[in-house]
């Protein structure tokens, strides 16, 4: 196919969920030219009359590419220095032993949507440790809503979506050292954690409703069918 050309030639329109994604793909061959972006997307009702939030949340697999061991051991570390937070984790995974030793941490295991969202709306953080590139993940999307904040990996796509100090906290992606920090930073201040989790929630509105995407979606297909139409 490669020699055929059928990438460039036979798909008019590739779809990729973000900037980082793109590079990768065109890193592979794929034209530039032919690739479009849209994000992923959920529907997250407006977060009403919440009270405090606190405590961190892990929403996915618990498994190492996820960077379970980094959570675990940055979690031990701010126990250690006396932070007594608390780290609810939904999900279920092989590497689930190394999180039931901590103090702090309840393991509800895998949950609806309805009730992780439920979740997002009552915690501080969402952390996304990942050590391995995510494409876009769809917990990023249901926190944004949720009026959440998201501490991430500096790594792939995650150092593109989360603002760093607008909507949540960028960490060096395997420091459990620096995402220690990081959350006794967010644990100790609820302040700006508060704005920006109410940042997440306007950058939901303007880019991950179900409405914008279907606009691009559809803007897509038009371009793909127009650029035809030219070559006819």
């Amino acid at each position: 196919h490669r020699t055929l050309h059928t990438f460039e030639r036979k798909v008019t329109r590739y779809i990729a969920l973000n900037e980082f994604c793109k590079s990768k793909f065109v890193q592979a061959g794929l034209p530039a030219w032919r690739i479009a972006i849209k994000p992923n997307f959920a529907v997250v009702d407006q977060p009403s009359g919440q009270g405090a939030r606190e405590g961190f949340l892990f929403v996915g697999r618990l498994s190492p590419e996820k960077g379970i061991a980094v959570l675990a051991q940055a979690w031990a570390a701010c126990h250690s220095h006396g932070h007594r937070m608390g780290l609810r984790v939904i999900g279920s995974g092989p590497a689930r032993a190394s999180l039931d030793v901590l103090a702090g941490v309840a393991l509800p295991g895998s949950q609806t949507p309805e009730q992780v969202l439920i979740e997002m709306a009552s915690a501080v953080a969402l952390v996304l440790p990942s050590i391995c590139f995510e494409n876009f993940p769809r917990t990023l999307v249901e926190a944004f809503g949720a009026g959440l904040p998201v501490i991430a990996s500096r790594i792939g796509s995650l150092a593109e979506l989360v603002q760093h100090g607008q909507t949540g906290l960028l960490f060096n992606a395997g420091d459990a050292a620096d995402l220690a920090r990081t959350m006794r930073w967010a644990h100790e201040h609820p302040i700006e954690m508060a704005a920006m989790g109410r940042n997440a929630r306007a950058r939901y509105e303007s880019h991950y409703t179900p409405d914008i995407n279907y606009r691009q979606l559809r803007a897509i297909y038009r371009d793909a069918i127009d650029e035809k139409k030219r070559e006819a």
